[in-house]
C-alpha cells in the first residue's frame, strides 16, 4: 500500500510502510482485551522470529537498545571487562556496554562498506576483552566469517547488531542469524516496523530465557501466570527491566515480517535506480555492496568528495524539499565516549557521508527528482579545484 502522494514536492528521508493490514491486526488486539506486553501476540511473534532465524529462542522487546543491554547481561559482561564495538554506527552498542559498567573499545571500519574492519578487531584484543559487537551498517552485513574465526580463536562472544539489516544476507545466510546473539530493531525507519520495537535472537535457548526474564522486571510473563487457576504471586528472582513489547506492536510486526520480501524488493529497486542515475557523478561515491552479501537499504548513503561543503549542500537540498541526513556516527568522537581512541576511517565517513531519501514508498519520479536536485546542488557547493 503506497501511502505517499507522489505529486508532493516534499520527499522525506524516511517513511514507514504501514497500512490496512497492520490496522486490522491492531483491531484484533483491541478486541482480545490484552494490549500489554508478553501476551499471545508477543508469543506468536517470538515463535515467528525463532523460526525465521533458526534460533534457540527469540525475545520481543521495546527497542534494539534494550536488546543490546539484555545481551550484555545475559552474556555476563561485568565492570572491568572490555567489549570491542564497531565505531561507525548509532552509538547504541557502546551505550549497552556502558550500561553494565564495562568499557567499549572502538574498532575502525572498512572505507568501502563502513562495516567493522576484522583486522582492526583483531588488533584491539587484550587481556580484558570478552567479546565483540559487530554492526550491519545501515543495512549491510559485516564480515562475519573472519569475525567468527577471531571470536572462536580468542574465546570471545560475538553479537550481531542487525538493527538496520532485516532482510539482508551474508553468504546466503540472513542477517539476524550471523552470530550467537543478534539484536534487531523495528523502529519507524527500518525495513519491518512497528514504530518502536526490537528483538533479541539467540542460538542458545538459555540466553533467550535470561533475556526474557530480565525484560519483565525479573518476574516473567504476567499473562502466563494469569492462566494459572488460583492466585499465583510472582516472585522477583532477578533485577530486571521494563523492556516488554506491547501486543499491539507485536501484532503489527507479524504483518510487517510477512511483508519483508515485498518491501525490500521496493527498496532495492530504489537503490538500483539511484545507482543508475548517479553512476557517472564524480563528486560522490556510491554505496559498495560486496558480492557475498545483500543490503537491506535502511539508508542510502553516498560519500561526498572532499571539495563538497556538506552542510551547505544539505541546507540546499532541504530548502528544495529533499530530505537528507548525515548518515550515522563516529562513536569515538561523541563527547560521552571521548577517551583518546582514533578511528580515522570512521571519522572520515562521519564527515563526508550523506543519506538521501530511501524507503519503500518512493516513486520513480521522486527518485529521479532527488538525483537531479542532488547533481545540481553538488556543483553549487563544491569548492573549485
Amino acid at each position: 500500500m503506497n501511502t505517499m502522494n507522489t505529486t508532493d514536492t516534499t520527499i522525506p528521508l524516511v517513511h514507514a510502510s504501514l497500512g490496512e493490514q497492520e490496522l486490522a491486526a491492531v483491531a484484533e488486539v483491541f478486541a482480545s482485551g490484552w494490549p500489554a506486553g508478553q501476551g499471545p501476540r508477543g508469543k506468536a511473534l517470538e515463535s515467528l522470529l525463532a523460526a525465521r532465524y533458526h534460533a534457540g529462542g527469540a525475545v520481543a522487546v521495546s527497542n534494539c537498545g534494550a536488546a543490546l543491554h539484555l545481551a550484555m547481561l545475559a552474556l555476563g559482561v561485568k565492570p572491568g571487562d572490555e567489549v570491542i564495538v564497531a565505531d561507525y554506527t548509532f552509538p547504541a552498542p557502546a551505550h549497552a556496554v556502558r550500561y553494565v559498567g564495562a568499557t567499549p573499545v572502538f574498532a575502525d571500519v572498512r572505507a568501502d562498506t563502513g562495516t567493522v574492519d576484522p583486522q582492526a578487531v583483531l588488533d584491539l584484543i587484550g587481556p580484558r576483552t570478552v567479546g565483540v559487537i559487530a554492526v550491519d551498517t545501515v543495512g549491510l552485513p559485516a564480515d562475519y566469517a573472519p569475525l567468527r574465526e577471531t571470536a572462536a580463536r580468542h574465546g570471545l562472544f560475538l553479537v550481531e547488531d542487525a538493527a538496520c539489516a532485516v532482510g539482508a544476507t551474508y553468504r546466503g545466510q540472513e542477517a539476524g542469524a550471523l552470530a550467537e546473539v543478534a539484536c534487531l530493531s523495528f523502529h519507524g525507519r527500518k525495513g519491518a516496523s512497528s514504530g518502536e520495537g526490537g528483538a533479541l535472537i539467540a542460538t542458545d535457548p538459555a540466553i533467550a530465557a535470561d533475556a526474557r526474564l530480565r525484560s519483565s522486571f525479573g518476574i516473567g510473563s504476567i499473562f502466563d501466570q494469569a492462566q494459572i487457576v488460583g492466585l499465583p504471586i510472582p516472585e522477583f528472582t532477578e533485577i530486571g527491566y521494563n523492556f516488554k513489547l506491547s501486543d499491539i506492536a507485536a501484532a503489527i510486526l507479524q504483518v510487517q515480517i510477512g511483508r519483508i520480501d515485498e518491501l525490500l524488493k521496493r527498496r532495492s529497486a530504489v537503490a538500483q535506480r539511484y545507482a543508475e542515475l548517479l553512476a557517472d557523478e564524480d563528486l560522490l561515491t556510491l554505496p559498495h555492496v560486496p558480492e557475498d552479501r545483500t543490503h537491506a537499504w535502511q539508508s542510502y548513503m553516498v560519500t561526498l568528495d572532499e571539495s563538497v561543503d556538506r552542510a551547505a549542500l544539505a541546507t540546499d537540498l532541504r530548502a528544495q524539499g529533499i530530505g537528507c541526513g548525515h548518515g550515522t556516527w563516529a562513536t569515538h568522537l561523541q563527547p560521552v565516549f571521548a577517551g583518546g581512541q582514533t578511528c580515522p576511517v570512521s571519522a572520515d565517513l562521519f564527515r563526508r557521508n550523506l543519506a538521501i531519501p530511501m524507503h519503500a514508498e518512493l516513486g520513480a519520479d521522486q527518485v529521479e527528482r532527488v538525483a537531479d536536485v542532488l547533481r545540481t546542488a553538488l556543483r553549487t557547493h563544491a569548492r573549485p579545484a
